[in-house]
């Protein structure tokens, strides 16, 4: 595990855009907790930004799940309002999709469809403009951390 502390949205952008520069094609699942406000978009808005994502990332909320295409398809996900995992959704679809990289907000709420391998990106909010964020990998390899 990694520990990281961002004294603005330009830094925890910054380290989304690093992490994934530092992953290997198979390490695309990347779970991301935190309190309201905590910066998972922002982080996200990073993901994009080093996958070529030229379009504004922003969050998913209120439709669960946004698309975005770059030189690799990223699949956003927010699950906060899931209350169920349901049939109205091929979450697993997405998730599972070894083609993208797939960032999911709250990812509490669909436990059962998280893979094996995963990513996980802690943000805690420090103060209006400071992020403590620990980013740990889950049965996957960890040569990622020598390069942040």
């Amino acid at each position: 595990m990694k520990t990281f502390i961002t004294s603005n949205k330009e830094e925890t952008i910054l380290l989304g855009e690093k992490l994934i520069k530092a992953l290997k094609e198979d390490q695309n699942v990347i779970l991301l907790k935190g309190d309201l406000s905590s910066g998972k978009t922002t982080f996200t808005k990073g993901i994009g930004k080093a996958l070529g994502i030229t379009k504004v990332i922003n969050s998913p909320t209120f439709t669960i799940l946004k698309t975005y295409e770059g030189y690799k398809t990223l699949h956003h996900l927010d699950l906060y309002r899931l209350n169920d995992i349901g049939q109205d959704f091929d979450l697993e679809e997405y998730i599972n999709d070894s083609n993208a990289v797939t960032v999911i907000e709250w990812p509490n709420q669909v436990e059962a469809l998280i893979p094996n391998q995963y990513i996980l990106v802690e943000l805690t909010y420090l103060d209006e403009n400071k992020r403590e964020i620990k980013i740990s990998s889950h049965n996957t390899d960890q040569s990622w951390e020598e390069k942040l």
